[in-house]
């Protein structure tokens, strides 16, 4: 349990970053204030439990697209998070097609160096030998 939410957590800053990027990267991709917190954690969450979904419907269906499976993850949790939150918006057909490729780099990068930072006086006592 708590494993799971350690990278619960993980993904969730990975997520903000990610969306932070997208936001600075392309002009039709914006985050507002306040809702912003509440679309990154709904965000997540999403992600989080759509995840095996769509993986085990990639399987069944279009084995072709595995190893695209966290883009299109990615993709459809944008689409939920612009209906059902107000903190994130964004436009046109290029931004829908590159924002989930910035924020999956940006989370996938997030998810090596993050464990490194936050947890390395763990991971530091985990090399000493006992």
């Amino acid at each position: 349990m708590l494993r799971f939410l350690a990278q619960t957590l993980l993904t969730l800053a990975g997520n903000i970053l990610g969306l932070v990027a997208a936001a600075w990267l392309l002009p039709d991709f914006r985050i507002t204030g306040v809702g912003f917190a509440i679309s990154a954690l709904f965000f997540t969450v999403a992600q989080v439990l759509l995840a095996p979904f769509i993986l085990k419907m990639a399987i069944k269906y279009a084995p072709v697209i595995r190893g695209g499976i966290a883009l299109v993850t990615v993709f459809v949790v944008l689409i939920l998070t612009t209906l059902f939150t107000d903190g994130l918006q964004i436009s046109g057909l290029a931004t829908w097609l590159i924002a989930p490729l910035i924020i999956w780099v940006v989370t996938v990068i997030a998810g090596i160096l993050l464990p490194m930072v936050l947890f390395k006086k763990v991971l530091q006592n985990a090399k000493r030998p006992a």
